[in-house]
C-alpha cells in the first residue's frame, strides 16, 4: 500500500454521531399482551393499504438534482401532445453512451406497437414518432439539443451551463439538496441479528454492512429510518443456558461477565451438558417453563446472559460505527397469540398434523405458525413482528437483511401477509416487504470461511487485525514520526474498517466473495484504499491552491469548457439517480460503482486540465471541491470514514 492518509481537516460541517461512535438501545419484552388488548390495538392502529405506486410521485416530490426527473417531466409534456390518445404511457428515459449524448428517451418504438393499428394515426413508423416527441419538447434551459438516431431514439445533450450551474448551487446550499425523493416516508431495516449467547460470524458482518448502507442511503434520502437488531433472545434454548449458569454459578447474580467468559464456550458446554446428563436436560427444559411464565430469578438470569452477549455485539458495532436498535425475539412474543388468533378468524390457519400451518400457493411446503407442541417458531415470531412493524411502527416499506438460505422462509411469511391483507398483491404497491439475500464469504481455498481450526472467525479479530495491516503500512511510510498517535490511529482504522466495509459492498450481494486482506487494502484498483487516497489527493490539491474554498464558492464561477471537465461534472449530476437506483433496487454495489468511476473521471480530468496555477484555476478548484463533496458523502453512505490527507 503505498499511499498514506491523515484524518486531518475535516469540512466544517460536523458529521451525524453514528459517524464517529455507536449508539446501540435495546428494548426489553413487553408485558404479556391480552387477546383483548391485541384486538384493540388492531382496530385502532390497522394499515390501509396505500394506493401510490413505486414509479408514481408527486410534483412536490420531484427533485432538482434528479436528470431523469426532470427530463421525465419534459418529455411526459411532449408525449401527451405527440400522441394524446396513449395517456398511459410513461417517458423511457435512460442515460446513453457519451458518443450518442448524455441521455435518451426509447419511446418510439414502443408507441408505434400500440398505435400502427388504429386508423389515421398520423405516423409512418417510429422514427416519425421520435422526431415529432422532439419537436413537442416545451422550451427549456436545461437541454442543448436533441438528435434522432436509429428507430426513433431521442437522444439528448444537455446544457453545459446548466450542468455547471446545477453544480455551484450544490456547492452553495448544499448536497443534501440532491438527495433523491422516494415515495415513503417510514421504513424498517431488520440487519445484523445475531443470536444471543453466539459469536457473531462474517455472515452477521455481511449483513450488519449490508444493513447499514442501506439504511444509510434511505435516511439521506429523507427517510424515517428505523434500524433493527433482531436478536435471537428467547427460545428453548436458554433454558439450558440459565440452568448450567445456576450449576456453575451458586451466587450467579453476583457473577461478573469476565467469570463467566467466553459466551461461545459457555453455551457449547451447557449443550454437551445437555446431550450426556438426562437429569440436567429435564431441569434445563422445565426451566424454560419457568422463564416462560415470568418467573423473577429465570428472567434476571436471562436478562444477564443477554447483556453479556449484547456488550460482545457491540464491540463489532463500535468499530463499524453502526447504530442499531435491539428488539429480539423476546419483544414480539406476546403479541404472537393475537396474531395467530387474527388469521385463524381469515380462515387462513389449517390443522396438519397436530400442528397449525398456512398453506401457501405454488409452495410444496406450509408455514407453520404453531408447532404441534404447542409452541412457537420463526413463522410465528416473524408474522407478530411483521405485524406490529405495519400497525404500531407505521412502517411502509420493512427490509429484511439475511443471507439467501433465507429466502424461502421469508418469501412464505410476505405471502400470508398477503393473504391476511397486511400487504397489497402488487409488490410495486406500499406498504411492501422486501428480503435482501446476500452470498456466502469464502476463504482463499473458496471454502466458507473460518479459521485454520475450522472455528468461525470473531469477528473482532477480523476487524482488528484489518486495522492493524492497516497501522504497520502507515508506520512503514513513516507516519508514526509524523502524525500523532491519535491521528495514527484514526487513520488506520478508516482504511482498515472501511477496507473490509467496500470489499463486500462492491459485490453484487448475491454473489458469494472471497477474504483477502492483500486484495483489500491494495491501494490500486476498485478498492476503499485507492478511493481514500483519490479523495486525500483531491484535498490535497486545493489545500496546495492556498485559496480560501469556501469563499470561492461565493465569489467563483465555474464553467466546464474542456471535455474532461464536462464529463466529470455530468457524472457528478447523477449521483442523485445513482442513489435512488441502489435504495430502489436494494444494491449497494450501485454507488460503489459511481464511486469508482467518479474517481476515473476525476483522475482523467485532472491529468488533462491543470488546476493550480492556470487561467481557469478558480472554477476548476471549484469543480474539485464538488468532486469531494460527492466522494465523502459516497463514503457516508458506504459506512467509510473519509480521510483528507496523504
Amino acid at each position: 500500500m503505498s499511499a498514506t492518509f491523515a484524518l486531518l481537516h475535516p469540512p466544517a460541517s460536523p458529521l451525524p454521531p453514528f459517524l464517529s461512535f455507536s449508539r446501540v438501545s435495546h428494548f426489553h419484552s413487553p408485558p404479556p399482551l391480552s387477546t383483548a388488548d391485541f384486538w384493540r390495538l388492531t382496530s385502532r392502529r390497522s394499515v390501509p393499504i396505500s394506493k401510490t405506486s413505486i414509479s408514481t410521485m408527486t410534483n412536490d416530490e420531484e427533485n432538482a438534482g434528479t436528470v431523469k426527473k426532470q427530463l421525465s417531466k419534459l418529455f411526459e409534456q411532449s408525449l401527451r401532445i405527440t400522441v394524446p390518445s396513449e395517456s398511459d404511457v410513461e417517458p423511457l428515459i435512460a442515460a446513453c453512451a457519451p458518443k450518442f449524448g448524455d441521455y435518451q428517451c426509447n419511446n418510439a418504438m414502443g408507441l408505434w406497437s400500440r398505435i400502427k393499428n388504429k386508423k389515421d394515426n398520423g405516423f409512418k413508423g417510429p422514427p416519425t414518432i421520435g422526431k415529432v416527441i422532439m419537436e413537442n419538447l416545451p422550451p427549456t434551459e436545461m437541454i442543448e439539443k436533441c438528435t434522432l438516431a436509429g428507430p426513433g431514439f431521442v437522444n439528448i445533450k444537455l446544457s453545459t451551463s446548466w450542468i455547471a450551474k446545477n453544480i455551484q448551487k450544490m456547492l452553495i446550499i448544499g448536497i443534501e439538496t440532491w438527495a433523491p425523493r422516494l415515495p415513503i416516508k417510514r421504513a424498517v431495516v431488520d440487519f445484523s441479528s445475531p443470536n444471543i449467547a453466539k459469536e457473531m460470524h462474517v455472515g452477521h458482518l455481511r449483513s450488519t454492512i449490508i444493513g447499514d448502507t442501506l439504511a444509510r442511503m434511505l435516511e439521506f434520502s429523507n427517510v424515517d429510518v428505523l434500524r433493527r437488531n433482531h436478536v435471537g433472545d428467547w427460545g428453548t434454548q436458554f433454558g439450558m443456558l440459565i440452568e448450567f449458569l445456576f450449576d456453575k454459578f451458586p451466587n450467579w447474580e453476583h457473577a461478573s461477565a469476565q467469570a463467566i467468559g467466553d459466551l461461545q464456550e459457555f453455551y457449547k458446554a451447557s449443550k454437551k451438558r445437555f446431550d450426556e446428563d438426562p437429569a440436567f436436560k429435564g431441569r434445563a427444559q422445565q426451566a424454560v417453563v419457568r422463564l416462560q411464565g415470568g418467573e423473577t430469578s429465570y428472567r434476571r438470569a436471562w436478562a444477564q446472559i443477554c447483556e453479556i452477549s449484547r456488550n460482545e455485539f457491540n464491540k463489532v458495532y463500535q468499530r463499524l460505527g453502526v447504530q442499531l436498535e435491539e428488539k429480539g425475539e423476546s419483544f414480539y412474543n406476546p403479541y404472537i397469540p393475537g396474531v395467530i388468533e387474527q388469521l385463524s378468524n381469515q380462515g387462513l390457519v389449517e390443522e396438519s398434523q397436530g400442528a397449525r400451518v398456512i398453506h401457501i400457493e405454488g409452495v410444496n411446503i406450509p408455514l407453520i405458525v404453531v408447532k404441534s407442541d404447542g409452541g412457537y417458531n420463526y413463522a410465528s415470531t416473524d408474522m407478530a413482528a411483521l405485524w406490529y412493524r405495519l400497525n404500531e411502527e407505521k412502517a411502509e416499506w420493512i427490509i429484511y437483511v439475511t443471507d439467501v438460505g433465507q429466502q424461502q422462509h421469508f418469501e412464505m411469511v410476505f405471502s400470508a401477509a398477503k393473504l391476511a391483507g397486511w400487504l397489497p398483491a402488487n409488490d410495486n404497491m406500499y406498504p411492501k416487504a422486501s428480503h435482501v439475500g446476500f452470498g456466502l464469504v469464502l476463504g482463499e481455498d473458496g471454502k466458507r470461511f473460518r479459521t485454520r481450526n475450522t472455528e468461525v472467525v470473531r469477528l473482532v479479530d477480523l476487524l482488528d487485525e484489518a486495522k492493524n495491516r492497516s497501522k504497520s503500512v502507515l508506520i512503514e511510510r513513516g507516519k508514526a514520526a509524523e502524525w500523532t498517535e491519535q491521528e495514527l490511529e484514526h487513520t488506520a482504522e478508516a482504511v482498515g474498517y472501511g477496507a473490509v466495509k467496500y470489499a463486500d459492498l462492491k459485490n453484487n450481494r448475491l454473489t458469494n466473495y472471497t477474504f483477502n486482506f492483500d486484495q483489500m487494502l491494495n491501494d490500486k484498483g476498485n478498492t476503499a484504499v485507492y478511493l481514500l487516497y483519490a479523495h486525500a489527493r483531491i484535498c490535497s490539491i486545493i489545500r496546495k491552491s492556498g485559496k480560501d474554498i469556501d469563499e470561492l464558492k461565493k465569489t467563483g464561477v465555474l464553467t466546464l469548457d474542456h471535455d474532461d471537465e464536462r464529463g466529470l461534472g455530468l457524472h457528478l449530476l447523477q449521483f442523485s439517480e445513482v442513489v435512488e437506483e441502489a435504495c430502489t433496487n436494494l444494491l449497494p454495489n450501485v454507488l460503489c460503482e459511481y464511486l469508482y468511476n467518479l474517481s476515473e473521471n476525476f483522475t482523467k480530468f485532472y491529468s488533462n486540465c491543470q488546476v493550480v496555477g492556470s487561467a481557469e484555476e478558480t472554477s476548476r478548484l471549484l469543480l474539485c471541491e464538488a468532486t469531494a463533496v460527492v466522494m465523502r458523502k459516497c463514503f457516508h453512505l458506504l459506512g467509510i470514514t473519509p480521510v483528507y490527507k496523504i
